[in-house]
């Protein structure tokens, strides 16, 4: 049956716009957003909706950390057929202006999570290289992303309390990525899962500078072999600069004895003239995406998985709890960062994930912590 998409010239693969190009489950559509303050650790946001078509679901959630709890409410329900509208349950995006306007909105009472937030680029919205990743032959990733960093407009509010966003106090990022990786139900784990190692070492940076920004994206293998290499400087939007390259990455982290936890971290970038430029981090609070966002292991609901029709649920974490600190060691983490780069001062997240062995980090199995 025809989609009304197929009305328009926008056919990439020889079907109707109604279905995907290919045939695996774990084929997504989906956004990312962040709300990072300036200079304090009391709040920080998440916020995110995708679309699974070959699982047939939809799902978004909204997370709000306040001080050392984490509220979060998260909604699914079947895929609908106009992909234009992005809404489930009590959250929905609208695509204002492509590129440069969106707006997200989730409904709630005065003492639940609500907000409504506008999100506008500080610079062009950045193509990240393509991610590849594989567990021994099958790509459990292969996924096209792009980045947009810039500010909020708008309010938030849990636990009774609002925050009232505007350009000077808050920097939002926003991740817009489509592809394959694991969603819904678990697929069977097979050889390379009973074979192979865990491991991970990501880091995912995008920060806002008055006059640029600036975003790094590496992924290692454990030998510290890397696969995915970004790193870039972006000028105003207006400005008529391009972007430009800033080299071959390395990532300094300082973390926190007997943990995996970064406290900090010192990024060494050079531009065309090869010349120097550090990057000095400092983290100031920080978001586990396993608890309670849906993202790689969180034990209480994933990306793409059945609900049932009408699922939403609001539920409070408390991140002093054993039972979710034992799960933080395996989760990616966005940090809030406070950067220095030269004489200028900025705000955005450091990403962070490291699981297994890291050889040049001196992690030698799941278990090694910093001394």
């Amino acid at each position: 049956m025809a989609h009304p998409l197929d009305e328009y010239p926008i056919h990439q693969v020889p079907l109707s716009m109604a279905h995907v190009g290919t045939t695996d489950k774990d084929f997504y559509d989906r956004n990312i957003f962040h709300v990072i303050p300036h200079g304090h650790t009391d709040m920080q946001v998440i916020t995110g909706f995708g679309v699974y078509p070959n699982l047939g679901t939809t799902d978004a959630y909204c997370c709000v950390r306040v001080g050392d709890q984490q509220h979060v409410v998260r909604a699914s329900d079947a895929m609908n057929d106009d992909r234009m509208r992005m809404e489930v349950g009590p959250i929905r995006v609208e695509v204002i202006t492509p590129l440069e306007r969106v707006r997200v909105v989730c409904e709630g009472g005065p003492d639940e999570i609500s907000c409504d937030m506008e999100w506008t680029p500080a610079v062009p919205v950045h193509d990240e290289s393509h991610h590849v990743m594989r567990q021994g032959t099958r790509a459990i990733l292969d996924a096209s992303r792009f980045l947009g960093i810039g500010q909020w407009t708008g309010w938030v509010r849990a636990g009774g309390e609002q925050w009232d966003l505007d350009h000077e106090h808050f920097t939002g990022t926003r991740d817009r990525s489509w592809g394959i990786r694991p969603v819904g139900e678990s697929q069977p784990p097979g050889r390379w899962a009973a074979e192979l190692e865990p491991k991970l070492h990501w880091f995912w940076i995008p920060l806002r500078f008055a006059d640029f920004s600036t975003v790094v994206i590496m992924q290692e293998e454990p030998s510290g072999v890397r696969t995915l290499n970004d790193a870039v400087r972006m000028w105003p939007v207006g400005s008529g600069r391009e972007a430009e390259q800033l080299g071959w990455p390395q990532v300094d982290v300082r973390y926190r004895s007997g943990t995996r936890h970064p406290e900090g971290a010192t990024i060494h970038l050079s531009d065309r003239a090869r010349t120097p430029i550090t990057i000095d981090i400092e983290t100031l609070g920080s978001m586990p995406l396993n608890v309670g966002c849906g993202y790689g292991g969180d034990p209480d609901w994933g990306h793409g998985e059945w609900r049932g029709r009408g699922y939403c649920e609001r539920l409070v974490y408390d991140l002093n709890d054993p039972a979710v600190l034992g799960r933080i060691p395996f989760s990616v983490v966005d940090h809030v960062a406070r950067a220095t780069c030269g004489e200028a001062v900025g705000y955005g997240i450091f990403e962070h994930g490291t699981v297994g062995r890291h050889d040049p980090t001196g992690f030698a199995d799941l278990f090694s912590v910093a001394p």
